[in-house]
């Protein structure tokens, strides 16, 4: 049985109380926390850097670093690596150099996940064998987004894939209503933004999202 991981997104929450929001759902039981970094140019809009991940590195939880930038091995993997992150993810239509910057990743001493988006292909994936893969149910650079409900089968080939030892993680739409579904395909990591710090409760939205994902496990 695989075990069942949610990661919350915090590109929901509100940055004014930001630990005070993390601590929440820690205290639901979240142990890792997702990072998403947006750069204008590989994604339209921007959001955070580095300095979040500083913020947040001594609440004890595991920092995953989504990186929606061109050529993330140029500066942002050392930024981040520095900054705390745990596991740094970058996309294989970021860079030419998908191995290159893979291996970067894992010298810094982080785990290495490779994301691919809705309409890409996931050959490389028969290629290039990271520590997480990361399948887009939305397309990247905005939350709230709803699930493109043609990706299950998407996650259920990735399985096939990669085997059982590689993370699957899926970002995108990400409610009660997906997660059971995205599980039964295979995924084992879920993040969720709006679905947590979009609502009233992130704590009880955060077990909400758990238990609708570990029924179906």
């Amino acid at each position: 049985m695989m075990t069942i991981e949610i990661a919350p997104s915090i590109l929901s929450a509100d940055f004014g109380i930001l630990r005070e929001q993390v601590q929440l759902v820690e205290d639901a039981g979240a142990r890792i926390i997702h990072v998403d970094v947006m750069d204008g140019q590989f994604v339209p809009p921007l959001s955070m850097g580095p300095q979040v991940c500083e913020a947040l590195r001594d609440m004890g939880l595991h920092l995953e670093v989504h990186l929606m930038v061109d050529r993330p091995e140029t500066i942002q993997v050392e930024t981040f690596a520095a900054a705390g992150a745990g596991t740094i993810i970058i996309h294989a239509e970021a860079t030419p150099a998908v191995d290159y910057a893979l291996e970067l990743i894992r010298s810094h001493g982080c785990k290495a996940g490779l994301a691919v988006n809705p309409a890409t292909p996931l050959s490389i994936y028969e290629e290039i064998e990271p520590d997480l893969a990361l399948c887009m149910t939305v397309n990247p650079g905005w939350g709230g987004q709803s699930f493109i409900a043609s990706s299950i089968e998407k996650i259920t080939r990735l399985r096939a894939i990669v085997g059982d030892e590689v993370v699957i993680e899926v970002d995108g739409g990400v409610d009660a209503r997906t997660a059971g579904l995205c599980v039964a395909a295979g995924a084992s990591r879920l993040v969720a933004g709006s679905a947590i710090f979009g609502q009233d409760d992130p704590a009880r939205a955060f077990n909400d999202i758990l238990n609708a994902a570990t029924i179906r496990n």
